[in-house]
C-alpha cells in the first residue's frame, strides 16, 4: 500500500505521495505491464472535526500595503479577524508572519493585536524563515492557515508544512490573491497535497461543537 497523487490510472513507476488515496497494483488483461489503480479510500485525518485543543491558527502576510491589491481583500481580512478573535477567546495560539515588512508594512490594523510577535520574513515559504517552526506550539498538530497571497506565500508555506507531516486545514474564504484564477489553482494544488479546505464558519462551529458552549453567543456576534 502506498499513497498516490492522482485519481487517474498510473504507470508502474512511483510518483510523489500525497494524502487522500490509496492504491494497489493490478495487471491488465492481455498486457504485460503492471499498472497502479486508485482505490477511493479517504485519508482518516480528513474525517475529524477541527479541535480547539489541537489547533494553531497561522496568519500569513495580511499586511496593510498588500490587502488593497487582493481580490475581495476586505472579506479575506474580515474572515481572518473572525478566526483570530475566536482563537483568542478559546486559547488557540496564533502565529503570524509578515513578508518584507519594510515594503509591505505591518499587519492590517484590525489584526494588529494578534500579530504583535509576527515573524518577519523574505522567504515565500514561511517554514524556511528563521523562527517560524520554533514558534509552532508543541503538541498542536492541526494547523489552520489563512492569509495572502494564496498562490505564493500561503501555497509554499502549506506545502512546506505538509512535507513536515503537519495536518493542515486551509480557511479558503480567509485566503486571497490579486487574481481569483491564481487562488483557485492554488486551492486545487494545496488540496492535492493533502491540505483540507474549509470555511471560516466551519472552523468556528467545529471549535465550539455545541450551542451550549460558553462562547457560542460571542461566536454568533462574529459571524453576523
Amino acid at each position: 500500500m502506498r499513497l498516490l497523487h492522482s485519481v487517474q490510472e498510473l504507470d508502474f513507476y512511483p510518483r510523489i505521495p500525497s494524502a487522500g488515496f490509496f492504491c494497489r497494483r493490478t495487471r491488465l488483461a492481455q498486457s504485460r505491464y503492471p499498472v497502479a489503480r486508485i482505490l477511493h479510500v479517504p485519508n482518516p485525518a480528513m474525517n475529524t472535526l477541527c479541535d480547539a485543543q489541537r489547533s494553531t491558527l497561522i496568519l500569513i502576510d495580511l499586511q496593510a500595503r498588500l490587502m488593497p491589491a487582493i481580490h475581495d481583500g476586505a472579506t479575506v481580512a474580515a474572515n481572518a479577524l473572525r478566526l483570530a478573535s475566536m482563537a483568542g477567546m478559546l486559547g488557540v495560539p496564533v502565529v503570524a508572519t509578515v513578508q518584507n515588512p519594510e515594503g509591505l508594512g505591518s499587519c492590517v490594523p484590525d489584526l494588529a493585536p494578534f500579530c504583535g510577535d509576527a515573524i518577519a520574513k523574505t522567504d515565500f515559504d514561511a517554514t524556511a524563515a528563521a523562527g517560524f517552526l520554533d514558534a509552532l506550539p508543541p503538541g498542536r498538530d492541526e494547523l489552520i492557515v489563512a492569509g495572502c497571497e494564496a498562490h505564493v506565500c500561503v501555497l509554499q508555506t502549506v506545502l512546506g508544512l505538509r512535507r513536515r507531516g503537519y495536518h493542515v486545514r486551509l480557511a479558503a474564504d480567509a485566503a486571497g490573491s490579486r487574481h481569483p484564477g491564481n487562488k483557485a489553482m492554488a486551492l486545487q494544488r494545496m488540496q492535492s497535497a493533502g491540505a483540507e479546505p474549509l470555511t471560516t464558519e466551519m472552523v468556528l462551529f467545529e471549535w465550539l461543537r455545541n450551542s451550549g458552549h460558553p462562547r457560542f453567543r460571542d461566536m454568533l456576534q462574529l459571524i453576523r
